[in-house]
């Protein structure tokens, strides 16, 4: 004969798998946010590079 189902359980088992899904999305959002702002930052510092190789008029104005 089979054992009697335990409803308690099974919710308890389709909660905690719910959960670790939320959490692997989650994580997986953060690492997408860190490699984007790694890349901005690095975009900012290149840009500024290239800012301070080709000075603009009004930096080079006596006026």
């Amino acid at each position: 004969m089979a054992f009697k189902p335990n409803y308690n359980q099974q919710r308890a088992e389709r909660n905690r798998a719910k959960e670790q899904r939320k959490q692997e999305k989650l994580q997986r959002r953060e690492e997408g946010v860190a490699a984007r702002r790694v890349d901005d930052q690095t975009d900012a510092e290149t840009v500024d590079a290239q800012d301070d190789a080709h000075p603009t008029s009004t930096e080079t104005d006596n006026g």
